[in-house]
């Protein structure tokens, strides 16, 4: 499958309905360490993965012509590495869009999360006609905070969502960060 993108040490490519990615994001979303910001650790469920998680991967953005969610590759050996978002809010306009990621342990502390965010960033600001990019997390996700920074994004505010069923950590709230195209620096 083609790459959307590639950086100095990252592929990111379109993810495919295939037995492969599925195994793929059963393996990331098992993992309670990767799942502890997202719904506390619980492990994943791989029918869930296939009818719920995937297809949403494989959505289509009419507004940008391509989809929202890559599945990242270290360039060098092909592996797994897990997923980048970078997905308009509104399927008719590219204007505002929500940054993520998503990598399993052995990514982490290598700058691939900062690597990808910055290649999206540049590329929705050059290609796709993003105004504002727009990212949050758990106010207590110190890791993820700090990449969403080391990216260009600037702390916007401070928020209590409203979790379906309370994990570590919710009781402090979240955070959003942002990035307008007028801000950004190459």
């Amino acid at each position: 499958m083609h790459a959307f993108l590639q950086t100095q040490h990252l592929v990111l490519r379109p993810f495919a309905d295939t037995d492969a990615d599925a195994d793929h994001l059963f393996r990331l979303d098992d993992d309670p360490d990767v799942m502890r910001f997202i719904n506390g650790g619980r492990p994943a469920e791989r029918e869930s993965i296939r009818s719920r998680t995937l297809p949403r991967l494989l959505h289509d953005h009419p507004c940008f012509g391509t989809r929202g969610f890559w599945a990242a590759q270290e360039k060098a050996t092909g592996t797994f590495l897990g997923w980048f978002e970078f997905r308009p809010l509104d399927d008719v306009s590219p204007l505002v869009v929500e940054l993520g990621y998503r990598l399993n342990k052995a990514a982490w502390g290598k700058g691939y999360a900062t690597e990808g965010s910055r290649a999206l960033i540049r590329k929705g600001f050059t290609d796709l006609g993003v105004e504002r990019v727009t990212a949050n997390t758990m106010a207590v996700n110190t890791g993820s905070r700090r990449v969403m920074e080391k990216s260009g994004l600037s702390f916007l505010r401070h928020f209590t969502g409203d979790w379906p069923e309370a994990i570590p950590g919710s009781e402090h709230g979240e955070v959003e960060y942002e990035l307008v195209r007028a801000d950004w620096k190459e």
